[in-house]
């Protein structure tokens, strides 16, 4: 499966002739004018036959010379092979034939999904992981020259460094220490794209599965934790009350009075609470 099958919001390349109302208003203009000089002109008809078709070639060639960029795309332009500039965004003009656009950059911030699949932890757990980078592009340049495809390029680097990282942490701390994942995956996808003019703002992992065995494991674990803790603080709760009938029965072996004052207490208690049980219910 390759990158982009595993992107989510990952784009073709685009690819467009930048083509506008201007250019076709320059065409039928620029056609409309030279038609007409070579009518009045000329006057045989197999001159201005020729005349026309000069004049339609002359105008396909001026609608062709000026293009259109949006607020958010800059235009990579080679003159006869060689790196010309960017234009955009906005009208610009280009020599047809000379000039060619072989790139329409985006220069918007994007987000990128990416995975590692089966992917083996430090200690030797496969799990699969889903993350997001957020991008885009600082220098168009660069983008444009230093690498062919720079997007299939960030998906690649991605979805490597996004490996690496889980195979050098244990699965403990892909599942509760995943802030500082997302800073360390951050800091070697920057140090893998910044020679291609790319700038990355920030990578968050989005959900990590582990096998599901592994999970029902760490269930029951996790069950047996909580009953041992509730064990210990009943047993903990059996002390201090041993304790406290422990004070109370030195108290009463030094009060005979308040023992029987408490013996009377609890019969009175009893006594209540039989004639409760035995009075009839309406």
């Amino acid at each position: 499966m390759g990158a982009q099958d595993e992107l989510t919001g990952f784009g073709d390349r685009q690819s467009k002739i930048g083509l506008n109302v201007i250019s076709f208003m320059l065409f039928f203009g620029v056609a409309a004018l030279l038609v007409t000089i070579a009518w009045l002109v000329t006057g045989g008809v197999q001159t201005r036959a020729i005349a026309i078709l000069a004049a339609g070639g002359v105008a396909v060639y001026a609608g062709l010379s000026v293009r259109l960029a949006y607020q958010w795309e800059r235009a990579v332009v080679l003159r006869l092979g060689k790196y010309s500039g960017l234009k955009g965004p906005g009208i610009f003009w280009m020599v047809p034939l000379v000039d060619r656009v072989t790139m329409w950059l985006d220069s918007r911030v994007r987000a990128t999904g990416f995975a590692a699949e089966k992917t083996l932890t430090a200690d030797t757990v496969p799990v699969n992981v889903d993350a997001v980078l957020f991008w885009a592009v600082k220098d168009p340049e660069k983008a444009a020259l230093q690498v062919e495809d720079y997007r299939e390029a960030v998906a690649w680097a991605a979805q490597t460094a996004l490996r690496d990282i889980i195979g050098k942490t244990d699965l403990a701390r892909v599942l509760v220490g995943r802030e500082s994942i997302d800073v360390a995956l951050q800091e070697l996808i920057v140090a893998r794209t910044h020679d291609w003019g790319i700038s990355v703002i920030s990578v968050e992992i989005r959900d990590v599965v582990i096998p599901p065995a592994l999970e029902d494991a760490m269930s029951r674990q996790a069950q047996a934790e909580r009953e041992k803790l509730a064990r210990v603080i009943l047993a903990d709760a059996e002390v201090e009350i041993a304790a406290k009938f422990r004070q109370a029965a030195s108290q009463y072996e030094a009060n005979q009075f308040a023992i029987q004052l408490r013996s009377m207490n609890q019969s009175c208690r009893v006594m209540s609470t039989n004639a409760e049980r035995k009075e009839p219910k309406v």
